[in-house]
């Protein structure tokens, strides 16, 4: 069983590994992890806690992390939030609320305001913008091969609006010149673009990196923390940015994202948990 709960007595230097869920970590077809979990015991058995970072929203991730035993901090929905479990630092962290048995960091906008601001850019361009909002759970099956139950969890969203443009390229240039003149910011994942504030998975990896050498007594000028990042679509970028080993994996057909240009950049040979794999037993062999 794979367990992700220690977090002391890391490796020397230590490691911190992010990652991205679909397509990535997760099967973009099967939404299944079975092809990573070599690399995912090899962490474990070195203590190197994986901090899930994900577009998903906190209902879909949540019954991820019990088929993972995840017991860590995640980031959800594009760095709109990130979710402490309650006890997992031996400090108080500031600008955080309490939620249930989480501490919750907010960087997101609230996503009454985001479903506003589609259906007021909808206007503008005069073409239709679908997002969840807009979709019933059985739509949300059919474009993305979720389940029923995991389309619901879906639907629960807090701080970012995945929407679908009808339309040619023109048109979706348009929208996303629209976001950025209202003061927010448009990203890409898999199948949807994506509507959010002016947070990213950089920004709230970041954040929760301090919180890691703080506890780990490495939060001074000279404190190092060894950190991984692992994504495949342009919603990674920010987080790649703000790693040492910025890590993409292939797509469905094959491909790398062509959006993604970081520097000292891993191209793992595998597409989505196969080459989340090869990366990770790769970088622990260069460590070991």
């Amino acid at each position: 069983m794979i367990m992700f709960t220690t977090i002391e007595a890391p490796m020397h230097p230590p490691y911190l590994v992010f990652t991205d869920l679909d397509g990535c970590l997760l099967d973009s077809q099967t939404y299944s992890f079975e092809a990573a979990r070599p690399a995912l015991e090899r962490l474990q058995e070195n203590q190197i806690p994986v901090v899930l970072v994900s577009s998903k929203t906190r209902a879909e991730i949540e019954p991820l992390r019990q088929q993972l035993n995840h017991q860590g901090p995640f980031i959800v929905e594009n760095g709109g939030a990130v979710f402490v479990p309650l006890g997992t630092f031996g400090f108080s962290i500031t600008q955080a609320r309490r939620r249930e048995t989480y501490h919750v960091i907010e960087f997101g906008t609230p996503y009454a305001m985001l479903r506003d601001v589609l259906k007021q850019i909808e206007d503008a361009v005069g073409t239709p913008l679908l997002g969840f909002g807009d979709l019933s759970s059985e739509e949300i099956m059919e474009l993305t091969g979720l389940s029923r139950e995991a389309a619901i969890l879906a639907k629960l969203r807090e701080y970012d609006e995945p929407y679908l443009v009808q339309g040619p390229a023109t048109i979706a240039a348009e929208v996303c010149r629209q976001i950025v003149m209202r003061g927010l910011q448009w990203t890409k994942g898999g199948r949807f673009f994506h509507l959010t504030g002016m947070n990213n998975k950089g920004q709230a990896a970041l954040k929760l990196l301090q919180y890691y050498k703080r506890q780990w007594n490495l939060d001074g000028p000279f404190g190092k923390v060894e950190t991984v990042g692992i994504g495949d679509s342009l919603n990674d970028l920010p987080l790649l940015l703000a790693v040492d080993h910025p890590v993409l994996v292939q797509k469905s057909d094959g491909t790398y994202d062509r959006d993604i240009d970081v520097p000292q950049l891993i191209h793992a040979p595998g597409i989505g948990p196969i080459g989340w794999n090869h990366a990770i037993l790769h970088l622990l062999q260069l460590v070991a």
